[in-house]
């Protein structure tokens, strides 16, 4: 696979990862809960998971290229604040858009 795709690939996991929460009331879009409504700590919680997740992935396509990079602590805040903001979008569709009707 070329670094490009990979890359990429990577890149559209974590924007779909990211918003996955805000767009469905299931946990992780396949355990139904009693609440009428997903908490936001629940939410939270799941992005915190799917953050790892999608790190895995990238770690996997890394190291299937060639060999991976050792990675310090300022690596994994960056891409943690970059997940959250590719979760934005989904924040924004469920908390903050005025409801019609």
């Amino acid at each position: 696979m070329d670094v490009s795709v990979a890359s990429w690939l990577v890149i559209a996991a974590a924007l779909v990862a990211a918003n996955l929460p805000f767009f469905n009331d299931k946990v992780f879009a396949l355990v139904a809960i009693k609440w009428p409504r997903k908490p936001l700590y629940v939410r939270l919680a799941e992005m915190a998971v799917l953050y790892f997740v999608v790190g895995g992935i990238g770690f996997a396509l890394e190291a299937q290229i060639g060999n991976r990079f050792p990675q310090t602590w300022e690596f994994y805040a960056i891409a943690a604040c970059i997940f959250l903001v590719l979760g934005f979008p989904g924040f924004i569709v469920r908390y903050l858009r005025k409801r019609h009707g």
